[in-house]
């Protein structure tokens, strides 16, 4: 039985209880419903739209108007409101509909401005005879992996070569973006014109399109870093624009930012989408360049996770023996969690922050060590992370929990679960709430 079959036994007999919970507590649509309740909702509506996604049915969920309202959020969080417009075959409420339509129409223009600031660059970096590779979901929109207005693109994401970044950074002045933040995964430009934030919930063709410069593509999983670099750059680069060294590498980042975002509880619904997109169209001697790949010397154990849970929503998309021979290697730990793992447990949809997130991608008891003291005493670079985010995201500022001393937020994280800002900022701009003081709370992560 496939993962989304299973899904639908479960959630058929789930929603009796689960719509009259929600008529009993919930007397007006935009009053914040309790937590418990919200994160029972977030849960079902994420798993019921991903399995929609896969295999759309006939017949609507019977939900009531928290649940749809709701789900508004979950799509947006997962990145998938443009293909749920064109793929779900049931008939919906009218308001569902419209938000639906309007989030394709926002990501269509959006796509046309991204397009647009690509071909500067492009021109840009002609000029100063510097090579590029344009990441992710520009490089599945240039493989027509996707139609215009159907994947989101919040970002621009570019790799160079380190001996190129002053250059890089000279076109991108020419492009009207500074340099405004450094981490350790990326340098952050950000425009000098148009607007300073974020226009409205969802996607907006009018939110700023920010660009990530890296030098190196690296994941922590949890602490130990995985370099994939080496595999991406093609192998004889040119001037401009180029695309990934070939489809193999092109998946090999996807899988790799995937891990990432599962250990952090942070994936989308569209990079497992963007995965059994590309996967559709591999051969065998892709999947065989693939698992020739060995990042820091090692096989690709971190691939397990994210292929075993897109094979669980798209069945057809991943080969078995692949997995078979992943499987292999990966820590028998990882294993027994992946085999449980679904998408409202690894995503934004879990709306509860946990003092050590994806502790289970440890390899050792010294990785395991060293993560808890990374929690515990963040570096400063993690801090002044934290506090960008803070000052950056609409909304965010006004939440307390980051003026909030770290020691605090540990004592937080060990006496209860409490509620993840990024996701219940989603849910009550759903609902039609601002989000005040008392809704929520997050750590760093």
């Amino acid at each position: 039985m496939s993962g989304c079959l299973l899904y639908r036994k479960t959630l058929s007999s789930m929603r009796g209880t689960q719509s009259n919970m929600t008529n009993a507590s919930c007397a007006h649509a935009t009053e914040v419903p309790p937590f418990a309740q919200v994160a029972a909702v977030l849960a079902e509506v994420t798993e019921t739209l991903a399995c929609e996604l896969t295999s759309a049915t006939q017949e609507p969920p019977p939900w009531a108007d928290l649940e749809w309202r709701i789900a508004r959020a979950v799509a947006a969080m997962q990145g998938v409101s443009s293909l749920l417009s064109a793929s779900l075959l049931w008939e919906a409420p009218m308001n569902w509909r419209r938000f639906l339509r309007k989030q394709r129409d926002h990501t269509a223009r959006r796509h046309l401005r991204i397009v647009n600031l690509l071909e500067r660059i492009d021109t840009q970096a002609r000029l100063e005879g510097v090579a590029l590779v344009a990441l992710k979901g520009a490089a599945l929109y240039q493989r027509g992996l996707y139609e215009v207005g159907e994947r989101p693109m919040a970002d621009v994401d570019l790799l160079v070569r380190d001996f190129d970044t002053n250059a890089v950074t000279r076109l991108l002045l020419a492009c009207d973006f500074d340099l405004t933040f450094v981490t350790w995964r990326h340098q952050l430009y950000e425009s000098r014109v148009g607007a300073a934030s974020a226009a409205g919930f969802g996607e907006h063709s009018d939110n700023p399109i920010k660009i990530e410069v890296h030098t190196n593509i690296r994941e922590r999983l949890p602490v130990t870093e995985t370099d994939i670099t080496q595999f991406l750059f093609p192998t004889e680069p040119h001037v401009g624009l180029n695309a990934y060294r070939s489809a193999a590498a092109l998946m090999l980042h996807l899988l790799l930012h995937a891990a990432g975002n599962m250990r952090a509880r942070a994936l989308r619904l569209i990079q497992l989408h963007d995965i059994s997109r590309l996967a559709n169209r591999f051969h065998v001697c892709d999947w065989e360049e693939l698992l020739a790949f060995h990042p820091n010397d090692q096989d690709l154990w971190w691939a397990v996770p994210p292929l075993s849970l897109t094979a669980r929503y798209f069945p057809n998309a991943i080969p078995e023996w692949v997995l078979t021979r992943l499987r292999r290697r990966c820590p028998w730990l990882l294993r027994k969690f992946t085999s449980h793992y679904r998408l409202s447990d690894v995503s934004w949809s879990n709306p509860r922050v946990y003092a050590f997130p994806g502790v289970e991608w440890s390899r050792s008891l010294g990785e395991v060590c060293r993560f808890a003291i990374g929690r515990v005493w963040p570096s400063r670079e993690a801090l002044l992370e934290l506090r960008h985010y803070a000052a950056t995201q609409p909304g965010v500022s006004e939440i307390p929990w980051y003026g909030i001393s770290h020691a605090a937020r540990i004592l937080r994280w060990l006496a209860s679960k409490p509620p993840r800002v990024q996701t219940m900022l989603s849910v009550r701009a759903a609902l039609g709430k601002r989000c005040d003081a008392d809704c929520c709370s997050d750590a760093t992560e």
